[in-house]
């Protein structure tokens, strides 16, 4: 039984339930000439009706293919019809603010309305707060309402063909009404007929977070892409904006993308790497249909290179590889270009049996030595490389070039786009050319920009000499540009998303500033992570309150005053407490200061050494007074053997240039000192932190536990996070 048609008055068209359908990808014909004030109906195949758009709705949630589209579970299924019923309040006028309040506090730790995945709950709300036009993107563009701009967005770019084609269609700039364009009669569930992927729900063009342009000749449900980093390093922030493209781009047109191992070289790569991009792929939500490596096709390569050979379109080189080069820059033909295929074929046997004469060889491709794109003259398909392979061992003595079996193997794999950077621009007509040479089926390549950071080397081969040379203690050093070293660094995953989804598919090469990527985290981090105190333990200072309370007591406040999903912490109160040097320096005798979470207090006394440290102060307790009228607002610690140590870990850029050029020597740029520790002491709260949990230290900035409390002689380590602004959050 399927829907025919959905009927709606022309003046209020049920956006919810066309944008449920569309990301379903279930197919509406659109009717709007219903009578005025009749609720929308569904008119099936064989006659049957359903009316009343929160009917529609749970009717979809039923027959959509997305998982858990209406709650995986009774208890989750009614959240969904809660949300249903709520949604109906951002169509009043007076209350569409209290409304977006408290949906705002409601996201405040989650991703999505109900559950852990889309729902109709997460369409319904998204619906009601486009249908308002200006009135909401004017408050979407403000920072007054961040969980729901951050939720509202996520989906968009999630869902952008589907939802862009539906408000551009529907939603004015006075909100819900007529269709903008005469679209009436299309069919909705053809993702195929919008051209411009837009973020902006008004129907504008493109903003700058948008994928501007489409696949060529993609057919909707038949796009496949694949992946294909090379096993020899981790997956980095360059990877993935490939990864992430590659995702969109399937699910965008409701195609595939497949993981491919580009393990052609033994000399570089090893089972290790293969587990950590597999790992890092995991965190960045890449969902693929398989992996597959390239290692699998190597009989059928070999095949193909031998075939070629026989039809005169490649031959064996022994030329040694420096005069190739030469050769290739002139566009001197090789002396060997021209041998019989009988010579060539004896030759590939040597090399396939990785004798000393075949060791000598290459195989080249008969192309075009004098043509202007130096890659069409005369590449290299198959070189000889005797190392064990990490897979397969020592079967073979022969590998393929990048070059030669990435065109063989997206066509054997049906890959109908692949996406590659502009960098390798100048081999696209290689690779069209190689394709055609072997008899394959095109495959269209669409390039992107890649994505370079300043003070930052993306080249895993400079990344490995840092390994290599104890510059950094691992790939997963927080020092370094590789998903595990910025996660570990204390960057959401999420953060990571929204900021290449930002740049989009443009070609235009940009150098990126990480501080707009730290940005991005701390919107995402600062509104749900807890609240703690540390005070740096050189020359901490002991401040005596004369008239503080005569025995330690305990209360239980907050973790983070704004979001209650953050816990409690329990502070304890006593009349000797620990400050800040830097602080104790800044206070005069009689002034008045804040200790934060406790109240005002007046100090009577300032000792200090012959150096000028303050080493004592002393004063009164004075909670009385306003906190609004201190110059100073001080973090404090008790005088307690319940207190924990703590290293607190900063980290600079390992290289001091913004840019270095391809071909500049980066070992005279290398940063002398990237890492500093400083000791400190930390509220006993820190006892409880897990591996991995984001905080913030009051005053100091925000930090990724790394190393949780084990035992008081052994630290808890702490790595600071940058917060997008330049200066040093523990300086």
């Amino acid at each position: 039984m399927e829907i025919k048609s959905v009927s709606f008055p022309a003046d209020s068209p049920p956006l919810s339930v066309i944008a449920a359908a569309k990301v379903a990808g279930i197919p509406l014909s659109a009717n709007p000439s219903a009578a005025p004030d009749s609720a929308p109906s569904f008119h099936f195949s064989n006659g049957l009706k359903l009316h009343g758009t929160y009917v529609l709705l749970r009717y979809i949630g039923r027959i959509a293919s997305i998982p858990n589209f209406y709650g995986q579970n009774a208890y989750e299924s009614s959240q969904v019809d809660e949300w249903l019923e709520y949604a109906s309040v951002f169509s009043s006028g007076s209350a569409f603010e209290n409304a977006c309040k408290y949906v705002d506090d409601y996201l405040g730790g989650r991703t999505f309305l109900v559950g852990d995945s889309l729902s109709i709950a997460d369409i319904v709300i998204w619906s009601s707060l486009a249908g308002t036009g200006l009135r909401w993107e004017s408050l979407r563009k403000s920072k007054k309402y961040q969980n729901l701009v951050r939720w509202f967005n996520s989906i968009l770019t999630e869902y952008n063909d589907a939802l862009s084609e539906v408000t551009a269609t529907y939603v004015g700039k006075k909100g819900l009404g007529k269709a903008i364009a005469a679209k009436s009669k299309e069919n909705l569930g053809n993702s195929q007929s919008s051209k411009t992927v837009s973020g902006d729900v008004s129907g504008k063009a493109a903003s700058k977070s948008s994928f501007e342009v489409d696949l060529p000749d993609a057919e909707f449900g038949k796009v496949k892409l694949r992946f294909a980093p090379e096993p020899s390093g981790y997956l980095h922030i360059g990877h993935s904006k490939a990864a992430l493209l590659n995702q969109y781009f399937a699910q965008r047109y409701h195609g595939q993308v497949i993981v491919r191992f580009d393990d052609t070289n033994p000399a570089k790569e090893s089972n290790e790497f293969v587990d950590n991009l597999l790992k890092d792929i995991e965190t960045l939500g890449i969902k693929y249909e398989t992996v597959t490596y390239t290692s699998d096709y190597f009989p059928q390569l070999m095949e193909m290179a031998e075939s070629l050979i026989r039809q005169g379109k490649a031959y064996v080189d022994d030329t040694p590889r420096e005069q190739m080069q030469n050769e290739r820059m002139n566009g001197t033909e090789s002396k060997c270009r021209n041998n019989s295929v009988e010579e060539n074929l004896k030759l590939w046997k040597e090399m396939i049996a990785g004798s000393e004469r075949g060791l000598q060889c290459c195989v080249r491709g008969k192309l075009d030595m004098q043509d202007p794109n130096k890659s069409l003259r005369d590449p290299v398909y198959y070189r000889c490389n005797p190392m064990p392979h990490h897979r397969i061992g020592s079967k073979y003595k022969i590998y393929p070039t990048y070059d030669f079996a990435c065109p063989f193997v997206d066509s054997i794999e049906s890959i109908t786009h692949a996406l590659r950077s502009s960098e390798y621009h100048d081999r696209n007509a290689q690779y069209y050319r190689i394709q055609a040479d072997m008899g394959l089926r095109k495959v269209y390549l669409y390039e992107f920009s890649r994505l370079n950071m300043v003070y930052t080397l993306l080249s895993k081969r400079k990344l490995l000499w840092f390994v290599q040379n104890g510059k950094v203690d691992g790939w997963d050093d927080p020092r370094f540009p590789t998903v595990q070293g910025i996660v570990r660094r204390g960057l959401k995953i999420e953060a990571l998303i929204q900021f290449i989804l930002e740049q989009g598919a443009s070609k235009n090469l940009n150098l990126m500033e990480w501080d707009k990527l730290w940005t991005i985290n701390k919107k995402i981090i600062d509104p749900v992570c807890p609240r703690h105190t540390a005070i740096t333990e050189e020359r901490r200072v002991l401040l005596t309150l004369t008239n503080g309370p005569e025995q330690p007591f305990v209360r239980i406040i907050p973790r983070h005053k704004k979001y209650e999903g953050a816990g409690d912490k329990a502070t304890t109160y006593t009349s000797r407490i620990w400050l800040e040097q830097a602080d104790a320096k800044l206070i005069a005798v009689d002034e008045e200061v804040t200790l934060m979470d406790w109240g005002n207090a007046i100090i009577k006394g300032i000792e200090k050494d012959a150096e000028g440290k303050v080493t004592q102060l002393t004063g009164v307790l004075h909670l009385e007074g306003s906190v609004k009228t201190t110059k100073l607002k001080l973090t404090w610690l008790p005088e307690s053997n319940e207190l924990v140590n703590l290293s607190l870990m900063e980290f600079d850029y390992l290289i001091t240039k913004k840019k270095l050029d391809e071909d500049e020597d980066f070992t005279g740029a290398v940063n002398p000192c990237t890492k500093t520790e400083i000791a400190a002491i930390g509220d006993s709260n820190l006892r409880n932190l897990k591996r991995g949990e984001v905080l913030q230290l009051e005053r100091k900035g925000y930090f990724r536990c790394d190393v949780p409390y084990i035992r008081p002689s052994k630290p808890i380590v702490l790595f600071a996070i940058p917060d997008g602004r330049q200066q040093s959050s523990l300086k």
